[in-house]
This record gives C-alpha cells, structure tokens and sequence, in this order.
C-alpha cells in the first residue's frame, strides 16, 4: 500500500476507535462528499438531556511529519481544503482533525495483551469564519496542541452541536 493511502487509513482507524469509545456513530464518506472535503460524519444519539441528534462532519489529514511546537501544530492545508472548512454556520458543523503519527508505518502501533496504542494523537480545529486567504497553494493552520481529539473533546463537540453553540 502507497504510505499515503497508509497514513489515511490509520487515521480514520483513529477517529473511529476514539468515536466508537464515545459511544457515536461513524461514517465514512464516498464521492461527492469527499470531493467537497467530508471524510467522515459522526453522528450521537438521542440520549436523555439531548436536544437534538448531534452530526459533526470531519476532514482528516495525517501527517508525519514534526510540525510542533511546545503549543502548536502548524499543518499546511491546501486552499482548496482551507475554503471548504471556513464557511461559516454550517449545520452540521465541520471540524479538520490532523492525525500524527510516526515517520515509519512499523512504530504507529504497538501491541500486547493488555493493550493496543496508537501513536501519536490527533488534533481539531473548527475554521468556521475564518477569513479568505490570498495564497495560491496552501495555509498555514495553527492548531492549539490543546485541541486532542479524543473521547472528551468529542463528547463535549457532540454536546455543544446539541445545544446548537459553536465549536
């Protein structure tokens, strides 16, 4: 497999071990939807104190690339991508989540019989109103390394989409 279409599948393993530990739905997405920058949706339930059924879209990109700083990931999004992510007030909303992982496939994972770990993590980012940019190829997004996706951060994006607050 072309370590491309590797790192893209490894991180959509990702996103759908933290969804399904969130106890969320998750889809993965074909043609158009891809081609409009919609990898994946993520839908809750209609749980007790939910007023109404949450759905986040997501793009994902994965990279192996060290592009972190003590408090930033600094991923170059192409403007075609960047474009597609700004819209604001999209119902449902749609986030970027970066997923790093290693330089080589053989140290992304590790394995027992007492546990699975992926390495690293990934990171999200709503660019929901973000302003048009002027660059011809890519945008440089500063992702808060505070931004983990992971099962709180999730659980607390489904909530807020509930209650139809911004991310």
């Amino acid at each position: 497999m072309e370590k491309n279409t590797q790192k893209e599948e490894f991180s959509y393993a990702y996103i759908y071990a933290i969804t399904s530990a969130a106890g969320y739905a998750l889809q993965r997405t074909h043609t158009p939807l891809d081609q409009i920058g919609i990898d994946l949706i993520i839908t809750g339930d209609r749980s007790p104190g939910i007023l109404r059924l949450p759905q986040l879209l997501v793009q994902v990109k994965c990279t192996s690339r060290n592009l972190m700083d003590d408090n930033y990931l600094r991923y170059p999004l192409k403007v075609k991508n960047y474009e597609e992510l700004r819209r604001p007030n999209e119902d449902p909303p749609i986030v970027l989540v970066v997923v790093v992982v290693p330089d080589e496939p053989d140290d992304w994972l590790q394995q027992s019989q007492n546990e699975l770990c992926l390495k690293y993590c990934g990171y999200w980012i709503s660019l929901a109103g973000q302003p048009a940019t002027a660059n011809d190829q890519t945008v440089t997004v500063r992702i808060p390394r505070q931004n983990l996706f992971g099962v709180q951060s999730l659980t607390n994006m489904m909530q807020r989409i509930s209650n139809r607050e911004n991310l």
